[in-house]
């Protein structure tokens, strides 16, 4: 790709909005960390040198006043993009760019389980957008397994060690947080059974679980309905006209759940079961409140996506930069917390209820 057009495409995403996801593929290292878990044969190898310091509080995006029973881990998506030349590659832990849309993403996403639980989200290291655009999916995943998976970690490490203090919890991500959060599942998790027993749910939002996924790692179970509990929870949203197109976060064998019923199978939910969206208005600043909310849902169960058909709402098409869209043609994946907001609010305060029920 020419430089003109790796800077048109960073351009185009700031004004979007849009969180871009890296690739990555299936991660088989056996992990843990410290004397109990080596005993039994784990070990978090290859980190890349040390993480960012999370005792200090200016690197965390969130550390909250309240003191709810349960607290919410949250890994925002990318959002450092510098098309200056001699960019850094990956973000310093101190870039006010890469925090300022950390801050944007945190309030559209994240805000939706202040209700029920105490959110955590720590500044991580990731990578530029400019220079991460046009690279083949191996280069993207060795991107990703550098210091972004060490901040993720130690970040980990000390909320588990310093605040979470034996509560149950919830994980959740979107686009490469999410990405970031199928290797915490398949690697931190597995070297850490004490602390993945009180997980209530771990919400994958935005980049595929697959079929595949759930077979290498029995311990995850996908979710069936809406109060399950120690489930992932995942989906992809898309406009029908995705159908035959290649969207870069959604896998082959990708399995969603439907967040408006909370379905595994393709019962159509309509716009007017939709308990609200809570969309950012690029041009006011404010967040578009709509009660029933405006999007519909339906599981393409072979593709493995949610299928919206409201396509009238601007979708993200990238035709106009003379370069494929890496999402389609008809992606919503901007939208994939927004669109159903309210119903993933009230998804979480079911899912908490249930696991204190148990």
């Amino acid at each position: 790709m020419e430089g003109k057009k790796k800077t048109e495409l960073a351009k185009r995403l700031i004004l979007l909005g849009l969180t871009f996801v890296m690739a990555v593929v299936e991660f088989t290292l056996l992990s843990g960390c410290g004397n109990s878990m080596e005993e039994q044969g784990y070990k978090i190898t290859n980190l890349v040198g040390t993480s960012s310091d999370y005792s200090d509080k200016n690197n965390w995006l969130n550390i909250p006043n309240t003191d709810k029973p349960v607290d919410t881990f949250y890994i925002y998506p990318t959002v450092y993009i510098d098309t200056t030349e001699g960019a850094p590659d990956i973000a310093d832990i101190n870039s006010e760019m890469m925090r300022s849309g950390a801050l944007q993403q945190y309030n559209t996403q994240a805000t939706v389980f202040e209700d029920s639980t105490n959110v955590y989200a720590p500044y991580y290291r990731q990578s530029n957008l400019a220079s991460v655009v046009d690279l083949p999916s191996e280069e993207l995943e060795q991107c990703l397994m550098n210091e972004q998976r060490t901040d993720i970690y130690g970040a980990l490490d000390y909320f588990f060690e310093n605040y979470n203090k034996g509560k149950p919890f919830i994980l959740a991500g979107h686009s490469q947080g999410s990405c970031i959060l199928r290797i915490v599942l398949k690697d931190y998790m597995q070297a850490h059974p004490e602390y993945y027993d009180r997980m209530i749910a771990a919400y994958v939002v935005g980049y595929s679980i697959t079929k595949q996924d759930l077979a290498d790692y029995p311990y995850l179970k996908f979710a069936e309905k809406a109060d399950d509990t120690g489930v992932v929870v995942s989906w992809n949203t898309e406009g029908p006209g995705n159908k035959n197109e290649n969207n870069f976060v959604v896998l082959d064998g990708a399995v969603s759940i439907n967040p408006i019923n909370w379905k595994r199978d393709n019962t159509y939910a309509s716009a007017n079961e939709n308990l609200g969206s809570r969309i950012l208005n690029n041009n006011t600043g404010e967040y578009d409140i709509n009660k029933p909310g405006i999007a519909d849902a339906q599981l393409d169960t072979e593709r493995g996506v949610v299928v919206c058909t409201n396509t009238n709402y601007p979708y993200i098409n990238f035709d106009n930069l003379n370069i494929p869209s890496i999402f389609g043609s008809e992606s919503f994946h901007n939208y994939d917390y927004s669109f159903y907001y309210y119903n993933i609010q009230e998804n979480v305060a079911s899912r908490v209820k249930a696991y204190f029920n148990k």
